[in-house]
């Protein structure tokens, strides 16, 4: 009966405390009437603690069958769920004041609500998150985290071939700008009725924050201008960070670099990720000390890690803004053929920095990441990116999460992966099957060390993946692991005045 669905939602919206006591009947009424019914019987049940996936589903099934959900793909009852939770999500000023008034009690106690509300909501759908598989894989740097993401939906052939057929819009400017909250959506572009941003003050401008639906690591959220203006990796930028942090001791923030291949997905408008996480790369120690003159008073050295990574810490986050500043100002101009290191070619600049800060104690830090996007004929997607021979695993760009030691890759592993733990298990032949004919030189690379039953197959398998990824960061290193690449290493350092 559609009647106890419609009666669950509203509990669980009063349970999770969308609403107060005083709006049920109202929240019944805006429910019935997203469905399109105008008559209801209150099944008079204590429903206990409810769940919401199974209640939406219910809801959005009743409603195909009734043709008020005309189509039945993800895209479409996406957008229908979300209307029907927009209804019971609190307006923005009232979502603003709960989270100031946190604020000023703890900023912890804020985010904890914030990051609570936002899943409620359903705007981070828990019950996909959960579909994530991941694994913790050891490697020289310590354990990389490795996520299949299995959470975004998969592309809808209906809504694409509708998409064809709508005209340009130009709103919202992109999927990160402040006139989603709210936004209704479309076939191709994802309902926001249910999201709510929250603005804060960084370094004197401006930005909101709010999570990213797909949370990839916990509390994982994003800070945004809130202007549509391009990313840009510079003084003003580290300034930003450390300010963040200050606000947030609790959290990390990161920038993505401001390059093509090197940098995010969306560089047109300026944002950083942080979160409340411990990556590997927060883990890894300092392998090679460093004095920069004039700034005794600052600790620097190179990072044991993957990447060539310089980490600078200080009780004072002025003195990191400046000698961040020096570092990038030396790194986007300088030029070393003997380790393949070019500032720009024909005109095109190379050198960047992914820069990350954190508190750690009362002390700031900063891990500054250099960056390289040259192309040759034989990496036409980077020199320093993953390389074609790793592409059956990652060849996707390795951005801001990535740099920090969490491999994002893409379903498609789920059932290879699964397929080629299976083939070693039976000892089928890895390359007449399409699953895994991709992956059979590793596999048979790794499978002579290893005693292979079924019962290890699969760990066997995840244990490889890591060690993948940690060559996929390797290969994205402007410094190789080597003497000779950290000689060059301190030859960059040595240069900066």
């Amino acid at each position: 009966m559609i009647d106890n669905a419609v009666s669950k939602l509203a509990a669980y919206a009063l349970q999770t405390g969308l609403i107060q006591e005083n709006e049920y009947t109202w929240a019944i009424n805006t429910i019935l009437d997203t469905l399109k019914l105008d008559s209801y019987t209150d099944p008079g049940q204590d429903w206990g603690e409810l769940e919401l996936a199974p209640i939406l589903e219910e809801l959005l099934n009743d409603a195909h069958q009734r043709g008020v959900l005309a189509e039945n793909s993800v895209v479409y009852r996406d957008l229908f769920d979300t209307e029907l939770m927009g209804r019971l999500t609190p307006r923005p000023a009232q979502v603003i004041e709960k989270f100031q008034a946190l604020c000023a009690e703890n900023p912890q106690n804020a985010t904890d609500w914030y990051y609570k509300f936002s899943q409620d909501t359903n705007y981070i759908r828990r019950d996909r998150i959960a579909k994530d598989m991941q694994w913790k894989a050891p490697t020289d740097y310590g354990d990389l985290d490795i996520t299949i993401n299995l959470s975004k939906p998969e592309k809808d052939p209906k809504a694409i071939a509708a998409a064809k057929h709508l005209p340009a819009s130009a709103y919202p400017r992109c999927q990160l700008c402040a006139e989603n909250e709210g936004y209704v959506g479309r076939v191709n572009h994802p309902a926001r009725q249910n999201h709510r941003i929250v603005p804060i003050e960084i370094n004197g401008s401006p930005w909101f924050l709010q999570y990213s639906p797909y949370v990839y690591y916990n509390e994982h959220c994003i800070c945004l201008n809130s202007e549509h203006v391009r990313m840009k990796i510079d003084r003003a930028c580290f300034a930003k960070l450390l300010h963040f942090v200050r606000q947030f001791p609790h959290y990390f923030v990161g920038s993505n670099a401001d390059l093509p291949i090197v940098g995010g997905s969306i560089l047109a408008h300026d944002h950083f990720q942080g979160g409340h996480y411990t990556f590997a790369m927060e883990k890894a120690p300092i392998e090679i000390p460093f004095t920069f003159p004039g700034f005794e008073d600052v600790e620097v050295g190179i990072v044991k890690w993957p990447m060539s990574v310089i980490r600078i810490s200080s009780d004072h986050p002025e003195r990191l803004i400046d000698l961040a500043d020096k570092i990038l100002t030396a790194w986007r101009g300088y030029t070393d053929e003997s380790a393949f290191i070019f500032a720009e070619t024909e005109g095109e600049p190379h050198n960047t920095i992914t820069p990350i800060a954190r508190r750690r104690g009362e002390k700031y830090e900063l891990d500054l990441v250099l960056r390289n996007n040259i192309t040759t004929a034989e990496h036409p997607l980077g020199v320093y990116h993953p390389h074609a021979e790793l592409h059956h695993i990652k060849k996707e760009n390795i951005g801001l999460i990535e740099v920090m030691g969490l491999a994002v890759l893409p379903a498609r592993l789920k059932e290879e992966l699964a397929a080629v733990a299976d083939c070693l298990a039976t000892g089928s032949n890895l390359r007449t099957n399409n699953l895994t004919a991709k992956h059979a030189d590793w596999a048979e690379s790794f499978a002579p060390r290893y005693i292979v039953t079924r019962e290890n197959a699969l760990d066997i398998v995840q244990k490889e993946t890591g060690l993948i990824f940690a060559s996929v960061l390797e290969h994205a290193g402007v410094y190789k692991r080597t003497m000779e690449g950290q000689a060059a290493f301190l030859r960059f350092l040595e240069k900066i005045s």
